[in-house]
């Protein structure tokens, strides 16, 4: 299984308005509207960050880069890119032309946290610093963006290094909360032999039984990553009885 880490940065909205608060932004009054400047990704085990950019690249090569990527891969790892990473590239590959890339399977980290722990915030660098897992480059703010839209380079030399230590984080959240992922793809689906459908260790043991209205399935937990799993096939199939009223 071919897992990506990726994590994008996009330009903000220029616009013409009113004032500062309580604004109402009618679409006729953006002058340019939000693209993709670069990405960062990581197969999953591999060392090596890959980074791209508007900066180093054109768009369309930029875009050609990540597209492959996103073809190979068979999921892709992301904090919250259900919402923004992935229809922010969609919208980047529609306008550019591209056609849709292979299927994949998405993991959102973030989604992982709200839905199985109640940290008082759920962005990436506090639950990372939380997990004693490091933390996001600090940088001057609104200002990178500023200055990587003007083309200055030193401040796109920042804006990789902020890119590319988010995808560090993400693979070091990614495997802390392997246990916790409910709905990760099987990983047996890509093995021969029987192995944890999360991490795909071979480490897995039996402990006691799944029971459910279909019937009794042999329950395993894996020695490595601790997420637990169950048989496809009923140990004990259930006997149908009839209420009588």
């Amino acid at each position: 299984m071919k897992i990506l880490l990726l994590d994008i940065e996009t330009a903000p909205m220029t616009a013409l308005v009113w004032g500062l608060w309580d604004q109402n932004i009618s679409p006729n009054h953006i002058i340019d509207s939000s693209n993709m400047l670069c990405y960062a990704a990581k197969w999953y085990g591999d060392e090596t960050v890959l980074f791209d950019s508007v900066h180093n690249s054109k768009t369309k090569k930029m875009l050609k880069g990540l597209h492959g990527l996103l073809s190979d891969a068979d999921v892709v790892v992301h904090y919250n890119g259900n919402k923004f990473d992935m229809p922010t590239i969609n919208k980047e590959f529609v306008l550019n032309s591209f056609s849709p890339p292979s299927p994949y399977k998405q993991i959102d980290l973030l989604r992982v946290v709200r839905s199985n722990f109640r940290f008082p915030s759920n962005k990436l660098d506090y639950v990372s610093q939380r997990l004693g897992l490091g933390e996001k480059v600090q940088h001057e703010g609104m200002a990178l963006w500023t200055k990587c839209m003007k083309g200055d380079n030193d401040a796109w030399e920042r804006m990789q290094e902020y890119n590319v230590q988010d995808v560090v984080l993400l693979e070091s959240l990614y495997n802390k909360l392997l246990p916790w992922i409910k709905t990760h793809p099987n990983r047996n689906l890509h093995s021969e032999s029987a192995v944890c459908p999360t991490c795909g260790s071979s480490a897995i043991q039996k402990r006691g039984q799944a029971i459910s209205l279909s019937g009794s399935y042999q329950r395993y937990q894996c020695r490595d990553c601790g997420s637990w799993s169950q048989g496809v096939k009923s140990l004990r199939k259930s006997v149908e009885v009839k209420h009588h009223g």
